[in-house]
């Protein structure tokens, strides 16, 4: 495993970045320890970002998993961060926030190590530009094809959102549900956002949607018990009856202007919102 320390010197032109040590100033007079609400209502997040909240409602997702501002929280496969800007100020103080991140060189398809790095890259930008926000948050990469997350028993958190659909098509599903087990404290939680398909769904099928009776299932053969499910990011107009799956709708909108008034009015993605123990 490599951790990567956010506390080194930043290049110039991560000045530009949206995050930057001003909005510290104006994020909230919540005082040194951020509350979720205040974390969420941050005057330093990302405008676009912000403007998906009705979709991916963050402060009843996050409240729904039990996240608070002591814990050590482990978000998997974070993308360009968008999560981050909340939980990393929030865990500023007294928590930690760990990014585990594909190592680029690990990539089973070559194709996807450019996706990978640039992503990577765009997540250290972000996190490095305002230490006094974000304080000092944790890059852990990990190896595709053989997933360790930490220490046994050292996370009281695991979070992931959208991303089990890939691990299905890499069939790496079995090794990221183990991974997630050991690293979790008995008693931690799993909390997962998926887009949810009609029912399971095949291994030939790429639309990016998985059954949710699958997901529990998957999670039940690592060793998880199934707290809790939640309507909170439930889309009932998304019937994902459409070819191209769930990349026609926003945010994506594959079909670039093609029926883009169509898919708008959908919205984002119909999505289980899922709490799991470790015993």
């Amino acid at each position: 495993m490599i951790r990567i320390l956010l506390a080194t010197a930043v290049i110039a032109a991560l000045v530009a970045c949206p995050a930057s040590e001003d909005a510290h100033s104006t994020a909230t007079g919540a005082g040194p320890v951020l509350t979720l609400e205040a974390a969420v209502a941050g005057k330093w997040r990302d405008p676009a970002n912000v403007a998906r909240d009705n979709w991916r409602h963050p402060l009843q997702t996050l409240t729904f998993f039990g996240v608070n501002p002591q814990q050590t929280v482990i978000e998997i496969t974070p993308g360009y961060g968008w999560y981050a800007e909340i939980l990393a100020p929030l865990l500023r103080e007294n928590g930690h926030y760990i990014a585990a991140v594909i190592n680029p060189e690990s990539a089973v398809k070559n194709s996807a190590k450019h996706y990978y790095a640039k992503q990577l890259n765009a997540l250290e930008r972000k996190l490095r530009a305002a230490p006094s926000l974000y304080g000092s948050p944790e890059i852990r990469l990990y190896d595709e094809a053989k997933p360790t997350f930490g220490a046994p028993a050292s996370a009281d958190v695991v979070l992931t959102f959208r991303n089990v659909h890939n691990w299905r098509e890499a069939d790496s599903v079995a090794l990221m549900f183990k991974g997630f087990f050991d690293v979790l404290k008995p008693g931690g939680t799993l909390g997962l956002v998926e887009h949810r398909a009609n029912g399971d769904v095949a291994n030939d099928d790429f639309s990016g949607y998985i059954g949710q009776n699958q997901l529990i299932a998957w999670a039940g053969a690592a060793g998880f018990v199934l707290q809790a499910a939640s309507e909170i990011n439930a889309n009932p107009l998304d019937n994902k009856d459409r070819e191209g799956g769930v990349w026609r709708l926003p945010p994506a909108f594959s079909q670039g202007s093609k029926d883009r008034d169509k898919y708008a009015a959908i919205g984002e993605s119909d999505r289980m919102t899922l709490r799991f123990l470790k015993p």
